[in-house]
């Protein structure tokens, strides 16, 4: 019971949805690191996800383990270690896992796909959900899913299907963290859609008024990018503070994208 109720708590797009809270240490501590890396306190969360993946194993709890291992491969992926990202996701074996871990983990290896512009990839990996199965879990992590997949789809040029994805993030997400403008705001910069800044400037609102330092840096360096040739002044400018942003966080790799 303490799980079922937990599996039904809002999940952060920020942190890619991964956390989830009940009552044993593993959870304590997943919760305490779910505030830190919402905070842009990386290290700190690492280590405390960290502790949790020791504490989940001593409970003998695979899905919280699970859990605990895609948030650590999230982290990883937001510091560009891709490798590494990688090799804590791909380990997993998915056999047994209840179906918001099972979603948790494949939306997680998207993502890891988009980060590394594998779109075709990532299209193949959105294609092989079950969508019923989707339906039978939190509306907020089947909105982080189809906002990766809108995204997939767009880098692989199929902007019909991104389109259909961007509208169920609609549908499932109240949008408090702007992963509806977010996702849009991909969707036009991958298809050269002249409004991408525009629409990154209202996610960038979102990201600020909900308080999410990543989300925020992240938006600044797409901006700055896409803005590069047309307005190099402001795009650099744009760059310099993405860079001290993600230096803040305790992200080094993700800092030195924005050495421009």
């Amino acid at each position: 019971m303490v799980i079922q109720k937990a599996i039904k708590i809002a999940l952060c797009f920020a942190l890619s949805g991964t956390m989830v809270s009940f009552a044993t240490e593993s959870g304590k501590l997943a919760d305490r690191a779910k505030k830190s890396l919402k905070a842009g306190k990386f290290a700190k969360g690492y280590s405390q996800l960290e502790r949790a993946l020791v504490a989940s194993r001593k409970e003998a709890d695979r899905n919280s383990e699970v859990r605990i291992l895609i948030a650590m491969g999230q982290v990883r992926i937001k510091n560009l270690d891709f490798n590494m990202a990688d090799s804590l996701l791909y380990n997993i074996d998915s056999d047994g896992l209840n179906r918001p871990t099972k979603a948790m983990l494949l939306r997680s290896k998207i993502a890891l796909k988009n980060a590394t512009e594998k779109y075709s990839e990532a299209v193949s990996l959105c294609e092989s959900a079950n969508t019923k199965n989707l339906d039978k879990i939190d509306d907020q992590l089947q909105g982080a899913f189809y906002s990766e997949c809108a995204i997939a789809y767009a880098g692989n040029h199929n902007s019909e299907k991104a389109a259909q994805a961007l509208k169920m993030v609609a549908k499932k997400t109240d949008d408090n963290t702007g992963i509806y403008f977010w996702t849009e705001a991909r969707l036009a910069d991958l298809q050269k859609n002249g409004n991408a800044d525009s629409i990154y400037i209202e996610a960038e609102d979102k990201s600020v008024e909900a308080n999410i330092p990543y989300t925020t840096a992240n938006i600044l360096y797409h901006r700055a990018k896409f803005l590069e040739k047309s307005e190099p002044d402001e795009a650099k400018k744009l760059f310099a503070r993405c860079k001290t942003a993600f230096e803040l966080m305790g992200l080094p790799k993700k800092a030195k994208t924005c050495e421009k």
